[in-house]
């Protein structure tokens, strides 16, 4: 093989890696599910894929394999500019074809998050039906997963990008005349140039002018705005529940008491506020007891 031939095949090979590469990191456009662990990254990929594959069957019926057969058969001694050209196009369209796949790991770009892009899957959909049959079943699924957060919808994280695109994608749930109560949940990860408090001062104020009778409810709101921020993306959704399953994190949702009706936790509730206003009455009798012996001393 000549030395021009040698340099063209490298010059094209090393394209195709490069573009490979950036086919499989977190972009805008993409829609899936944002995975939180602790350290195990490979682990957590692994529990994720055997979740939402076992979920999403029930919901969506079996995956259809891809065909990802490979239709260049060059040998690699033989293979010249022209061969080199066939084999990236094939590798590409075997990429594109992986991609269409239901689930897809991708590099999130942060540490101890693992984002899986979903095809022909409704994420906030999927992921509402397994934290619904967790906190049910009080089932523990998973060793290392921690939270699991859908991501509907993706946009640039610049501040006015991300207020172009909420004021379109907030229309589906808090425009008139719809209304709800609602909180925002903001986390940014590798990015300093979105401050937590113009952002979530920004989207409230889209939230009020689409209808003023949207209120913010901290404590038990019905819808919970996610806006995750990694490094030049800004992944959004949408949830309801999030309060009730822990904010969507799996072990919590495991770990909640299965053998109390509401009826019976609202007595222990009860119990233990009538217990803490007994100390304090307690507490007013022995201060009402001092102050009146310091009385008879002076």
């Amino acid at each position: 093989m000549s030395e021009a031939r040698k340099r063209s095949r490298k010059h094209f090979c090393g394209h195709t890696h490069k573009r490979l590469k950036r086919a499989r990191e977190l972009e805008v456009g993409a829609q899936g599910v944002i995975i939180t662990c602790n350290m195990d990254e490979r682990k957590c990929t692994s529990e994720a894929f055997s979740l939402l594959n076992e979920y999403a069957e029930v919901l969506y019926g079996p995956e259809q394999p891809a065909d990802t057969h490979d239709s260049v058969s060059e040998e690699e001694d033989d293979e010249d500019v022209e061969a080199a050209l066939k084999k990236e196009v094939s590798q590409i369209q075997t990429s594109v074809k992986k991609q269409q796949q239901r689930f897809t790991a991708m590099d999130s770009g942060a540490n101890n998050v693992v984002f899986i892009r979903t095809h022909g899957v409704d994420p906030e959909q999927l992921v509402h039906h397994i934290l619904s049959d967790l906190h049910q079943t009080r089932k523990r699924k998973s060793r290392v997963i921690l939270r699991m957060l859908p991501v509907c919808g993706t946009c640039k994280a610049f501040q006015e990008d991300i207020e172009k695109y909420m004021s379109v994608y907030l229309e589906r749930w808090f425009k008139t005349p719809l209304r709800a109560t609602y909180q925002i949940c903001f986390k940014a990860r590798n990015n300093s140039h979105n401050k937590r408090f113009d952002v979530i001062n920004a989207i409230a104020g889209l939230v009020a002018q689409m209808n003023p009778q949207n209120k913010v409810d901290l404590t038990n709101p019905e819808l919970t705005i996610i806006i995750e921020i990694i490094k030049s993306v800004c992944c959004v959704s949408v949830v309801r529940d999030y309060t009730l399953f822990r904010k969507y994190n799996l072990q919590e949702v495991a770990r909640e008491p299965t053998n109390q009706s509401p009826g019976q936790q609202e007595a222990v509730k009860s119990t233990a506020n009538q217990t803490q206003e007994h100390r304090n009455d307690q507490s007013a009798e022995a201060k009402t007891e001092e102050e009146r012996k310091e009385a008879l001393l002076q």
